[in-house]
């Protein structure tokens, strides 16, 4: 599989504009990102032939100010900390709940409100 840095610049209408610089002549546009990487993977596709595009990579380069870039890159690194931290709390219920339901014989109900899930969740957890 072959990786491509794909730019993507906005244009004065609004547009943006997709090259893959270490390809001469690929680029494209679209009005969303998404619909100038699939344009811009059509345009790789004609340069290099269609098994090549398909298969390849894309390394996505978003030229915004560098502010809201920053900005960004924050909010996509507290989104993964929230991520690994529902990790850890799915982890724990599912060795805390059947814990609480068998050894202290708590009803799913109670468990429920102690770890802030539904007695449905605490019933399938404790079923496991």
């Amino acid at each position: 599989m072959r990786r491509f840095k794909v730019t993507y610049e906005r244009d004065g209408g609004g547009w943006w504009i997709a090259r893959i610089g270490s390809v001469r002549g690929v680029h494209s546009n679209g009005r969303t990102i998404a619909e100038a990487r699939r344009r811009v993977r059509e345009a790789l596709s004609l340069a290099l032939g269609e098994a090549i595009a398909v298969r390849a990579e894309f390394v996505d380069d978003v030229h915004l100010p560098a502010a809201l870039r920053s900005r960004i890159e924050d909010y996509r690194r507290v989104r993964a900390t929230e991520r690994l931290a529902r990790e850890e709390a799915h982890e724990a219920a599912r060795l805390l709940a059947p814990a609480l339901v068998r050894k202290l014989g708590l009803s799913t109900r109670d468990v429920g409100e102690l770890l802030g899930l539904s007695h449905q969740r605490v019933h399938q957890l404790a079923q496991r």
